[in-house]
């Protein structure tokens, strides 16, 4: 019986970890086995013998198999190259990209015009040439600083969390660099026609022309846009071919502009407007703050800008409140410069959409920022928290008379002396001039949504498209609920 127990242990095939998954685990084949019923008439053998005979071998055999089974636990089954030499038929189909590694970003080659030519036809319509241009000053540059980070040498975009790459095939995003922001701007006030046979800009026109061109391209047509990202930062850039390219990453400023069926949290980015006042450079505390809130601004908005006269109405009457009617200018900054710096909390009402630049330049002005918005989406908000920086307050209850005040007096200098230390640590996230500022953390962000892009990508694929009664978000729509006060 010793014989044959030890004959069953040497036949037994080895079991490695890198056997294939039948031999990986115990079949019952394999596994040590009980000793056979014994016939009652066998009484020549000792008893004992066949217990003593089955231990040691059992146990060496369970032994055996709960070492390699933790093996292929550790060091098999939890090892990404292994999965990746033996699922080597999904990347042949798609490439995705391995992390930490950085996404590749293929910026288009566009015709000039979309790009330098915007900046050019800008200047001539305000009198100025065609050379020694420069982006002018606005509060949606992030096309600008975008482009500028792209063509820089890549030894000058150290910790950036994206790479420029030259082969379209190499990409796993693809930027398209049209000044579009300032294209909606480019005509003064109106388009008219212009003196002698100069021609007459037409966003309009720029926006079909880049579409056009666009669609022609074979990137484009491969994944139906998924993999493409557009910089339309004013709420109105794009406006009339935005349906054309909503499948694409939006970098927009809010969604107040969009329907449901066109921006997301879960695809899009939202940017930070560019302040136009400067940053405040003294300490932080309260006593040079004599006023409680101030405000400066346009009285009059459409849509949820509404709410700007009916607090005018409460607000301007209140001691110790500085709200005052202004419209954009050189003079009204100043003003304005003065009166945040000046101030222990800044008023930021929604306007034509949910979002101003006003709330930056209370944020690096230092001044808590009171945000009376709804429906307002913030930038990086995986990286910043607001309730620690700002003040936000529904609609219905700042129109209580006396409850907007009353709840500011009761904050204690403590309390925004811990609001402005937060705004210190955060307010480059607002300055694009800042090399750690907006630009790399809007690239962080773009970066982010590869995963889903590779889904969605996937997904269009097997989906048939139906006709639907009204536009449906298959994804986490904007800002549709509210929002809690949080003093």
């Amino acid at each position: 019986m010793k014989a044959m127990n030890q004959r069953t242990l040497t036949n037994k095939p080895p079991i490695t970890p890198y056997s294939s998954s039948s031999s990986s685990s115990p079949s019952p084949s394999s596994s040590p086995q009980p000793p056979s019923p014994k016939s009652p008439h066998s009484k020549t053998l000792t008893p004992k013998m066949p217990r003593k005979s089955l231990l040691k071998p059992t146990l060496i055999a369970l032994f055996l198999l709960l070492s390699v089974y933790a093996f292929f636990n550790t060091f098999i089954s939890h090892n990404p190259s292994n999965l990746n030499s033996r699922n080597t038929h999904f990347n042949s189909e798609s490439k995705i990209s391995t992390f930490p590694g950085k996404v590749k970003i293929y910026m288009y080659d566009l015709p000039r015009k979309f790009t330098y030519g915007v900046i050019e036809s800008y200047s001539i319509a305000r009198g100025g040439g065609s050379k020694n241009f420069k982006y002018p000053g606005n509060q949606h540059p992030a096309e600008w600083y975008l482009y500028s980070d792209l063509i820089r040498p890549e030894n000058d975009r150290s910790g950036s969390p994206v790479t420029r790459v030259f082969d379209p095939e190499e990409a796993d995003l693809f930027y398209i660099p049209f000044f579009s922001s300032l294209s909606l701007v480019v005509n003064p006030i109106r388009p008219s026609v212009n003196e002698g046979d100069k021609v007459v800009y037409s966003d309009e026109e720029m926006q079909e022309s880049l579409i056009e061109w666009l669609e022609e391209q074979v990137y484009w047509k491969r994944n139906n846009g998924w993999d493409h990202v557009f910089i339309c930062q004013d709420p109105n850039a794009l406006y009339k071919v935005v349906d054309r390219v909503k499948n694409g990453v939006l970098l927009v400023s809010d969604f107040g502009r969009l329907g449901r069926n066109q921006g997301s949290l879960v695809k899009d980015v939202i940017l930070p407007y560019a302040h136009r006042i400067n940053s405040y450079k003294g300490e932080i505390g309260v006593d040079e703050r004599k006023s409680l809130l101030f405000f400066m601004g346009n009285r009059y908005r459409k849509e949820g800008g509404k709410i700007r006269d009916l607090l005018f109405q409460l607000l301007e009457s209140e001691k110790d409140v500085v709200i005052k009617h202004g419209a954009q200018s050189r003079e009204s900054r100043r003003m304005a410069t003065q009166g945040m710096h000046t101030s222990k909390f800044c008023l930021h009402p929604a306007g034509d959409t949910p979002s101003a630049a006003r709330l930056f330049d209370a944020v690096v002005s230092l001044c808590v920022p009171v945000v009376v918005s709804d429906y307002i989406e913030l930038p990086f908000e995986d990286a910043i928290d607001y309730r620690k920086i700002a003040v936000f307050v529904d609609s219905e209850s700042a129109l209580r008379p006396g409850y907007l005040v009353k709840m500011l007096r009761r904050v204690s200098a403590e309390r925004i002396l811990e609001f402005q230390l937060e705004m210190q640590k955060v307010k480059h996230y607002f300055e694009y001039e800042d090399p750690n500022g907006p630009v790399k953390e809007i690239w962080r962000q773009v970066s982010l949504k590869l995963p889903l892009i590779k889904l969605m990508i996937n997904r269009d694929k097997r989906l048939v498209k139906r006709d639907l009664t009204e536009p449906d978000c298959s994804c986490l729509c904007s800002n549709q609920s509210g929002i809690y006060a949080n003093l």
